[in-house]
């Protein structure tokens, strides 16, 4: 099961959503982990913190969790 993380915009980017998870603190702990170990957005490997996330989307954070995208 996804833990879901509503949003109230159109999207958001995936830096910003896994802050908002409150997975990690920091936008340089958000930076760093994408460089070095990145997340699954729908099954596919992304290391990009600009990435548009959009209400559906499902991020896993491999050893953390798993969270779906929902619009407010």
């Amino acid at each position: 099961m996804h833990e879901e993380i509503e949003i109230s915009t159109e999207y958001i980017a995936l830096g910003q959503f896994i802050k908002l998870a409150n997975v990690l603190e920091s936008g340089g702990m958000v930076k760093a982990f994408l460089q070095d170990e990145g997340v699954l957005v729908n099954n596919e490997r992304e290391h990009r913190r600009g990435r548009k996330l959009y209400a559906g989307d499902i991020v896993e954070l491999e050893g953390i969790g798993s969270y779906k995208v929902i619009k407010a």
